[in-house]
């Protein structure tokens, strides 16, 4: 990223990447840490070997350029020759890529296996207990020994400590990954939104392509609405936006519409910040296995609520870090039952799942403790603010908890209690799935929600809740009613009607009306969720991309960029 390197660092690599794309317009809706000890076996650590594979960048330019900037010197620019072969064909016929108008880059420089270990911090990170390693964005750091997946264990070059670091926290130094503006892995509505929350006109991303794998797409805000071009692969190595102009690698790329916006809609002004710091995969390296931990650990600091199963709060683990703590009612379920669950449910790990950390089992109130979400369930979120949320907003919420439960169906793992006050609501309006699995070990006679019912009969599936078939299809039911509490600001569905008349009614084939101020098309995705046959409810892969298709203006395909210079 542009913090892995100093500024001539990053003058010197920055020219290493260049795209190739085309467009389409839619409307927008420190301070030095403490001396940390050596602990024991690191230095044998050291000699572990080590299988990073890291991606490098394609080689540069030796021009340098300033990040999210004009480079120093101008690049050199390859124009196109009318001889060649036309993007999607192949010399001869139709079909194949774009036979390469520029010719081919330069090998890259071998680089030394120790070269290949030293990775770049991507987010800050505190040392949560003595055997981690505190860091800031754009250190540089050497992986010692990788054989755990989560938590590495690396050497600060700067101060030369020891310490477990969260591996999703950096990069190798001279990739992909490590570049601002690289996003990896979204959606075209994701990128919007990203955009248009957190940067400015000029602002801009590049994420890998949805439709082509190995290509990308740059994204670029211009004024409310974005941008996006298709960045295409030249046979023979090198991008482009417009074949007239092509590049050896992205960075070459971005520097020059940096410079020169050159048929875009804008010059790129700066490259858009990542929104939101990944979760750590665990509370610490060393709970990584053991996450049954003493509640002594804990401190309750703050009750956020009180529901289904028993309170929440706001708490501290180990004097160091921010977590909720459900504490669950005294006989509300087996400790050994929800150990067998707790255990699935740890390892479902997902951006749009609340992260599942540690339990205290030993006695009762047992304790689950999680990532925090700062501004709790959604139902009461809707009810607080639910009428300074528009409805772009509102569907892009769903379109998150859609894509939370997708992940769980691709598991087979079924949520069984999806509703509004199951989904919890972090800074914004990020909403993550939680409490998934949970109504599998609740006691029956304590599964008593809001209506003191014994089963949430109005957000549950008719063959659900008269004959128990829980299916992933019985989740989409729920998540139709789910919308419905989005669009009313946290109304209890069916409003006026018993659990009795509702069981009645919709046996015989009554489904809610479109709630006031609700798009049509909004509707049918919930009219679709309450197919009386599970076979023809949609897939929540599905829901997911008809919600973001509601938000983005995608009229149009990726557009060429302007020939007007």
């Amino acid at each position: 990223m542009g913090g892995c390197m100093s500024k001539s660092d990053s003058d010197a690599a920055s020219n290493k990447m260049s795209y190739n794309m085309q467009t389409t317009g839619s409307q927008g809706f420190g301070q030095p840490q403490a001396q940390q000890p050596m602990l024991p076996g690191q230095i044998m650590a050291q000699q572990s070997p080590i299988h990073l594979g890291p991606q490098t960048r394609q080689p540069s330019t030796p021009n340098g350029m300033n990040r999210g900037g004009p480079p120093q010197q101008q690049q050199q620019q390859q124009q196109y020759r009318p001889n060649s072969t036309l993007p999607g064909q192949r010399p001869g016929g139709p079909g194949g890529r774009v036979a390469a108008p520029a010719p081919a880059p330069a090998p890259a420089r071998p680089r030394s296996q120790e070269a290949s270990n030293v990775f770049c911090a991507i987010w800050d990170y505190e040392a949560r207990t003595p055997q981690d390693l505190s860091f800031k964005k754009g250190d540089k750091l050497k992986i010692v020994n990788n054989n755990d997946g989560d938590w590495w264990q690396a050497q600060s070059l700067a101060t030369g400590r020891l310490g477990y670091i969260p591996s999703n926290y950096v990069a190798p130094i001279e990739s992909l990954q490590s570049e601002e503006w690289y996003h990896g892995k979204i959606r075209r509505g994701e990128a919007e939104k990203i955009l248009l929350e957190l940067g400015k006109n000029g602002s801009y991303l590049l994420r890998d392509s949805e439709s082509k794998p190995g290509d990308f797409s740059l994204s670029v805000r211009d004024g409310q609405s974005v941008k996006h071009y298709r960045i295409r692969t030249l046979d023979e190595g090198g991008y482009f936006i417009s074949l007239r102009t092509t590049f050896a690698t992205l960075n070459d790329l971005v520097a020059h519409y940096s410079r020169d916006a050159d048929g875009l809609c804008c010059a790129l002004v700066a490259p858009c910040s990542h929104a939101d710091k990944p979760e750590t995969p665990d509370l610490a390296f060393n709970l990584k296995d053991e996450w049954e931990i003493p509640r002594t650990q804990i401190q309750l600091r703050k009750q956020l609520g009180a529901g289904q199963f028993g309170e929440v709060w706001q708490g501290i683990w180990n004097n160091t870090t921010q977590v909720a703590v459900k504490t669950l009612k005294p006989g509300s379920m087996s400790p050994a039952d929800f150990l067998k669950e707790a255990a699935v449910m740890k390892k479902l790990r997902h951006p749009k799942l609340v992260q599942l950390y540690a339990v205290c089992t030993d006695k009762e109130p047992i304790f689950i403790i999680t990532e925090l979400m700062t501004n709790g369930s959604l139902l009461d979120y809707l009810r607080e603010k639910g009428p300074n949320l528009k409805i772009p907003q509102l569907i892009d919420m769903s379109s998150q908890v859609a894509q939370g439960m997708a992940y769980l169906e691709s598991q087979a793992f079924i949520h069984r209690d999806l509703a509004a006050r199951n989904i919890l609501v972090g800074q914004n309006n990020m909403c993550k799935v939680a409490d998934f699995g949970l109504a599998r070990v609740i006691s029956e006679d304590n599964y008593t929600p809001q209506e003191g019912t014994k089963f949430p009969i109005k957000w549950t599936a008719p063959e659900a809740a008269l004959y128990s078939r829980f299916s992933i299809k019985s989740d989409v039911w729920s998540f139709g009613i789910l919308l419905t509490e989005l669009v009313t600001y946290g109304r209890i569905p069916y409003p006026g009607m018993t659990n009795a008349d509702v069981l009645a009614q919709l046996e015989k084939g009554y489904r809610m009306p479109n709630p006031q101020g609700c798009p049509p098309t909004l509707y049918q995705i919930m009219y679709d969720c309450w197919k009386a046959n599970p076979d023809d409810r949609p897939t929540f892969e599905s829901l997911q991309y008809r919600l973001e298709d509601l938000i983005v203006n995608s009229a149009g395909e990726y557009h060429e960029a302007s020939r007007v210079r």
